[in-house]
């Protein structure tokens, strides 16, 4: 007779980890942890998809104000991106009422676009200020404010507006 353990699955529950019971035995902390885990990967999933929108309008009205129009290949140009994927995320752009615009002609915000756009600049401009207001270089704290504008939560980007905003 030997002292050796049962492979896991034939050991009783009470002796197996809370970690490789199935979530209806665990206790319900971690039940709450799991919901919690579970709600802020979806978060970033739906921010992931949120990102490209947000980015297509913030580049048009940059565009638009810099040439008076926003014109395919300038968008395809600046996202380093191919001419088929800028006119397929135009079409959902149009189907989502954010833009409009005509076969081969230039594309312009709708008002829901514009403010839509206003927002990401502003939440941009945020986030930038808070790095650099950190000591972070302008070259970097642009970069990591792209990617950072598109996750952060209102409250959290309140308080790096009222951190950037310090005297």
């Amino acid at each position: 007779m030997t002292n050796e353990q049962p492979p896991d699955a034939e050991r009783p529950d009470a002796e197996r980890p809370e970690s490789e019971r199935p979530e209806s035995e665990r206790p319900e902390s971690d039940a709450r942890a799991v919901e919690a885990q579970t709600e802020a990967f979806i978060g970033v999933r739906e921010a992931r998809r949120s990102e490209v929108t947000e980015d297509y309008v913030e580049l048009i009205a940059d565009l638009i104000h810099e040439n008076g129009e926003a014109r395919p290949v300038d968008i395809a140009t600046r996202m380093g991106v191919t001419a088929p994927t800028v006119a397929k995320t135009l079409g959902r752009l149009a189907r989502d009422g954010l833009i409009t615009r005509a076969k081969y002609r230039s594309v312009f915000l709708t008002d829901e676009g514009r403010t839509l756009a206003r927002e990401c600049r502003d939440r941009h401009e945020i986030v930038l200020r808070f790095l650099l207001r950190l000591g972070l270089d302008p070259e970097t704290a642009e970069h990591d404010a792209e990617g950072i504008e598109h996750h952060v939560s209102e409250r959290t980007l309140a308080l790096f507006a009222a951190f950037a905003d310090r005297s």
